[in-house]
């Protein structure tokens, strides 16, 4: 396994490959979180016992270049987060041969008609052979910087010295201006705790500035309320082994405008009012313990992902010198600031246009992106304001089913495609569609 790959497997990390200096370790997190309503999840779900079973895995997956998968044999994968993949989610075998969506692909059944992302989309069943029984091993996306840097240093040679130094100083420029709410952060991640409503506000404000912060931000509250909803709904997939996916959709679609044609992350910026809000909306009674859940993780979680083994948060500057390379600017962080820059179009085209950086729906639109913008000029502009937040003085679908009936199964029907030159993989149509 490569280091950069091995870095954002969900594996725990051992203690020498974290940061030095933080108030809580990854096994504390760990116990921390398996001790909420839905932790139990974490260890023991639908999905993780079907990947490790050996058994064939059905994966529901929405295609809008269905002639084009037709016509190569082959499923084309997504731009976005995940470097290259193709995504699906889990189908459950039911009585007669069918299979049942997950809660996750219910949802995106019923939004093929709503949501232009998905608008015209076909469902297909991928079904995958595993060679063998074994334990399923994830990646966490948020640690995928390097991976991205990496691909920007191979093509970097595409690039004018005038276009690499303008991502150079975009990058540097971008740091030194969160690097107050950068330094909050290690703080807080070395248990040196803000007050939680101006840590959110100030969070809000750097995300513009750093979108990755976006990334962040979202996944944490995604986490808060996955984690803790008590729901009839929750409580009903919790049942099946399943995560609540339903809950971090709706926070995505109600927090910002346009997300259903665009599932951008890094436009995902509420402030404390408006948190707090967002989250009363989809449960009321986890609004108030939000704000103090998502600095301590996310601090924790920043800290984690952006510094390299062996630094210290109580060491560490996020400012940059004016004379450091892109792809060493506060360890790890600048990696994925790299992947968000408007770069030139030639260069998006080798990158799998990587100037959208993770701008792309996580479920849908196989092989599509739209055209390369310049969105992250370099922050050269008089009088630029420094989000700042003060530290050490705060307290510690498409559904395959009819709309309308979630959780009815439907058959894959009997026309088999191949998708892939490997043995064990092959693909449907649902003929019900």
């Amino acid at each position: 396994m490569e280091p950069d790959w091995d870095h954002a497997h969900t594996t725990a990390p051992a203690a020498n490959q974290t940061p030095r200096g933080l108030a809580e370790s990854e096994a504390d997190w760990r116990r921390r979180l398996e001790q909420t309503p839905n932790g139990h999840l974490l260890r023991d779900n639908a999905m993780l016992r079907s990947l490790a079973s050996g058994a064939p895995v059905h994966l529901l997956h929405l295609t809008r270049s269905l002639d084009a998968v037709r016509s190569s044999g082959q499923l084309l994968a997504s731009t976005g987060c995940l470097v290259g993949a193709v995504y699906g989610s889990p189908l459950t075998p039911a009585p007669g041969g069918a299979l049942r969506p997950h809660n996750l692909g219910t949802h995106l059944l019923a939004s093929r008609d709503t949501l232009n992302s998905r608008r015209g989309s076909t469902p297909l069943v991928i079904e995958i052979t595993p060679d063998r029984a074994g334990p399923a091993v994830g990646l966490d996306y948020v640690r995928l910087g390097p991976v991205h840097l990496r691909a920007y240093e191979a093509q970097r040679h595409v690039l004018t010295p005038a276009e690499h130094e303008h991502v150079v100083r975009s990058v540097t420029d971008r740091v030194a201006v969160a690097a107050p709410f950068l330094d909050a952060l290690l703080h807080n991640s070395g248990g040196r705790p803000s007050p939680d409503r101006p840590f959110i506000d100030a969070l809000a404000a750097a995300v513009p500035i750093l979108p990755y912060l976006g990334y962040l931000y979202f996944e944490t509250v995604a986490e808060y309320l996955m984690l803790h909803s008590t729901s009839p709904a929750t409580k009903e997939f919790a049942a099946r082994g399943e995560m609540n996916n339903r809950l971090y959709k709706d926070l995505a679609f109600s927090a910002v405008t346009g997300m259903d044609t665009l599932f951008d992350l890094g436009r995902f910026h509420p402030g404390h009012g408006r948190l707090l809000d967002l989250v009363g909306r989809i449960e009321p009674a986890l609004a108030a313990g939000a704000p103090a859940y998502i600095r301590r993780r996310l601090s924790h979680t920043f800290a984690t992902t952006c510094l390299a083994s062996g630094q210290d948060t109580t060491a560490v500057t996020p400012t940059p010198r004016s004379g450091d390379r892109a792809s060493t600017l506060a360890g790890r962080r600048s990696d994925w600031l790299v992947a968000r820059q408007g770069l030139p179009q030639q260069v998006g085209l080798h990158l799998g246009r990587l100037e959208r950086g993770l701008g792309v729906d996580r479920l849908g639109r196989a092989g599509e992106a739209a055209a390369p913008t310049d969105p992250f000029p370099p922050l050269h502009r008089p009088g630029a304001a420094a989000p700042a937040v003060p530290h050490g003085s705060g307290t510690a679908g498409p559904s395959g089913e009819v709309p309308g009936r979630p959780g009815v199964p439907w058959s894959a029907g009997q026309r088999p495609m191949s998708v892939s030159h490997r043995p064990g993989v092959r693909a449907v149509t649902p003929s019900s569609f």
